[in-house]
Order: C-alpha cells, then structure tokens, then sequence
C-alpha cells in the first residue's frame, strides 16, 4: 500500500506536497520521494525512511516549480531498497515520472513484452517501473512530437488494455503536464480537489480526500474505474473515460484498516463505515453470547477506535484507553519477520494497569492477520491483572493473500488460514474471539454508497475480482512473502545510503 499525491499550481508546490506526504505517512514508511517541474527542468529527491527523514530544508529550497508529484512507499511487488523508492523516471518520449499505488498481476508477461517488443529497458524488479514503461511506449505510439489530451488518453487506454491488477496513478510530463488514471475496477483510491486563485484554479490528486482539505483545496470527486485526468501546462484540465470494462470494486481493507478515518472513498465516509462495524459487531454479539459478562470494552490503537466505540454504545458498556501508544514506532502490520513484530508490539503499546485488574475485558482490533500482535496484546492484558480477555475483530478472519498491493503475508502465515474460529481463539490465547462476519462488513461500507454492488473482498473470502488469479500465481506469491524468504533476502541485502537524484540539477546530501 502505497501513497500518491500530485499539484498543478501557480505557484511552488514543494512546501504542500512535502505537506502531502506527511498526511499520507500512514500508506507507507519505507520510502518517500518528491519531483517538481521548473520550465521544463526537473528536480527529484527520493530515499528510503519517513517523510520527515528524507527531506531536509536544503532540499525543499532545490524543489523550485509550479507542478509536482509525491509518493511514500512501503513494498508490496519486489524488494525494498533506496532505488525502489519513487516516482519513476524515463526519459523516452519526453521526460515521464510516475507514482504509483498498487500491484500489477501480470508484471512476468509485461516485462517479457517490454524487453521483447516495446524494446526498453527495466532497472528494477518493481512493476510500478513495468507499468512506467508500459505507458510510456503506448504515449510513444502515438507518434505526436507535441502531445495533447488526446494522446494521454490513448496511452492510458493501452495501459487498460495491457495491464492487470490495481493502480492508482499520477504523473508527469515533462513540459507538457500532469496526468493521473485509475484501473477499470478502482480497487485502489484517488480523487481531485481544485482551489481557485484569482481567476484560475490550482488542482490535486490524492490518495485520499483528507489530503485535498488540508492543503485547502475543494474537493470535487473520486476518479471513476478506468478515468484519465490530464492537466495541460497552460492549467486546464481534461477528463475521459479510458476503460472499455469499468466496474467499481473498491478494496473494503481501505475501510477496515489503511485509510485516515476522516477520508472520504467513492463518497464513503470511512468514519462512518467504522461506526457501523462497530454496531453490526455488537448485534452479532448480543446474538451469539447474550451472557457475554464483559466490563469493559478497550479499543487496540489507533484503527479500531471508531468500531470499539459503536460497539461498547450498543452494548451500553463503558470504553476505555487500556492501552497507551508510542507513537514513534512503525505499524506492526508491516513488520518484515515475526521476531521483530513481536519486539514492537512491546514497545509500541503499554497497558493502563488499573483498566485491566480483576475484569473481564473485551479488547477491539480493526482485524486479525498474523495473529502475532494479538497473542502479544492478549498477553499484556492478562499481565496487566486481567480475569478474562476477550477480543473482537471488526474485520472477518484473514484468510487469503492480497494481489493488489496490500503486502500480506503469505497464506501459510495468516492464522486464519485453514483454521476454524476456535482454534484461532486458542492459538491467541483468547478466552473467547468472536469476528465480523463478511455480509456485515460489505453492508458497513455499501450503506454510505448504495451504488456500489461490489467491494474487493479477497483476503476474506478468495474471490479475486481481476479474474486472473490462479494457484501457480499464489503459489509464486506465497515463495516471496513468507518470513523464511524475506529474512534470506534481508540477509543479503547491503545497507546503502539513501538516494537523492537531481535531474539538470544535481545535489547530495
């Protein structure tokens, strides 16, 4: 999971997407980058580590230009490094960046296609450079010495025809504009916003809304399934359709977990979506275990709050912060081995004793993955003095991988995974764990948006909407994400400096 932001302005954009990058810290903490366009000269800093890491004032006074794109990065497709970080760059035809939120799956075909009859070259194992490529040959095809509208729109119409998965995009053109496009399921967000200045606008994209309001900027819709949006240099801006096939199928993980709850998503208040799992969880409770003898109900921080807070509502028990958060360590979600999730878990959350001694607690987590940071949790609570713990998930069992760019582990280390509730429940070491079922949490998101039908379900309940999913990709799949390879990758790998790359206009750290 990836964030993306992209400015077409009157003035520097450095300062609002350094600002960008911040509000979307939480998509991703392994790398960040920035590129802004000066008449036509190109300044890039990008490295591996937190926003706030990779960019000091020095390189902000050498990101001069009125449009620029942003990217924070954790990996999902390939490794993780100092040149994976992005935006992109190739410089055939024109002088192309790309950020890129996503995961292409079939990146193997496309590569064999770009060596072979596209006739490029790829310096890394990331598809986001396959999907650069792919949309750079097909802008090169059109054969225009001055590109327009017209030919953006015809380059991101072969990237639908070649290309399958999720992505959400912004990009650059050198001289010419910025441009973005979403794939034909819209499994991955993006949105616009503009902001008028005098008599003209300034205009965003963004992974998620919140990021719009904050820099002050009106927002105006989510891209559609398959939409091009392309702003020319002179700021005006050009909208087309470039699917042939689009069907919005938005990833519901966004909702339980990844997104800002003050983020709207395809007119769906993730907020709001929160509460209602919150309540749906609770009547499943009162369903279940109606002599439940729960005293309190303590959310996990940060994800959970909103549900934990419906719940207790509709239960009419009180919620309380059991656990308190340090704030300047990473998500455990993205941990890369169980040893060190294990370690962070510890450091990252510290029980309030006294919300814990001698009562039966019900603990709230936005879902269940490896089980890893559970078992931690549950064990605090019962160091912490607690006579039972129960916990919730908001979320159903995670039982499959995820394609589209979220970086799951591989099946075989989802604890849910051929595994029945119960034994889930004694492998934590819960009392009792009761989760969400799927029909409630699809009916959770629907109810802010009654015109979606579908919502990408995958990790629940296998279905993977792009229909190109079969054993031997998740058997691939599965060879690459679990632990034991990681570590031997983590093991090879030499620690090298963070990059920063200018373009016509160099500088180090």
């Amino acid at each position: 999971m990836c964030g993306v932001i992209g400015i077409s302005g009157l003035h520097d954009v450095n300062l609002r997407l350094y600002d960008a990058l911040t509000i979307l810290q939480h998509r991703g903490q392994d790398a960040a980058g920035i590129v802004t366009e000066d008449d036509g000269e190109l300044h890039q800093c990008k490295g591996e580590g937190l926003v706030r890491d990779v960019f000091n004032k020095s390189h902000m006074m050498t990101l001069k230009g009125n449009v620029g794109i942003g990217h924070v990065r954790y990996p999902t497709a390939g490794s993780s490094g100092p040149a994976l970080a992005q935006p992109f760059y190739v410089n055939s035809p024109y002088g192309i960046f790309i950020a890129h939120n996503g995961n292409l799956t079939n990146a193997e075909e496309l590569r064999e296609q770009i060596r072979n009859h596209d006739l490029r070259h790829l310096n890394t194992d990331s598809d986001s450079e396959v999907l650069l490529n792919i949309f750079a040959y097909e802008l090169q095809s059109q054969g225009r010495l001055h590109p327009n509208q017209h030919d953006i729109f015809a380059a991101i119409e072969g990237v639908h025809a070649r290309c399958n998965g999720a992505y959400a995009v912004v990009g650059l053109i050198a001289n010419y504009g910025t441009f973005a496009f979403r794939d034909q399921f819209g499994i991955r967000p993006l949105c616009y916003g503009r902001k008028r200045v005098l008599n003209k606008y300034e205009y965003a994209i963004a992974s998620e809304s919140v990021v719009l309001e904050s820099l002050g900027f009106e927002f105006v819709r989510d891209l559609i399934p398959g939409e091009g949006l392309f702003i020319d240099k002179s700021g005006s801006i050009f909208l087309k359709q470039c699917s042939k096939r689009p069907n919005l199928t938005p990833c519901i993980f966004e909702h339980v977990y990844f997104a800002r709850p003050d983020s709207m998503m395809d007119d769906i208040s993730v907020y709001k979506c929160r509460l209602r799992m919150g309540e749906r969880l609770a009547k499943k409770i009162i369903r279940t275990n109606p002599g439940h003898k729960i005293d309190v109900v303590i959310p996990i921080p940060d994800t959970s709050r909103q549900s934990a807070q419906a719940l207790a509502e509709t239960l009419g028990l009180k919620v309380r912060e059991g656990f308190m958060k340090n704030r300047y360590i990473g998500r455990t979600f993205i941990m890369p081995g169980q040893k060190e999730r294990k370690k962070s878990v510890r450091q990252k959350l510290s029980p309030v004793k006294l919300e814990f001694a001698g009562k039966n607690v019900l603990l709230v987590d936005d879902s269940i993955v490896r089980g890893t940071t559970s078992q931690e949790i549950i064990q605090m609570a019962r160091d912490a003095g607690a006579k039972k713990v129960f916990i919730a998930s908001a979320a159903p069992g995670v039982r499959y991988p995820n394609v589209y760019g979220i970086d799951m582990p591989s099946a075989s280390e989802l604890i849910a995974h051929d595994r029945t509730d119960q034994e889930v429940e004694r492998l934590i070491g819960a009392d009792w764990l009761i989760y969400q079922d799927l029909e409630d949490l699809v009916a959770s998101a629907s109810e802010g948006n009654k015109n979606i039908n579908n919502f990408e379900c995958s990790v629940f309940d296998g279905n993977y909407v792009t229909g190109d999913i079969n054993s031997d990709y998740l058997q691939r799949l599965d060879a690459m994400r679990n632990d034991s390879a990681k570590t031997q990758s983590e093991f090879k790998f030499e620690p090298q400096k963070e990059q920063v790359i200018g373009i016509h206009n160099e500088f180090s750290r």
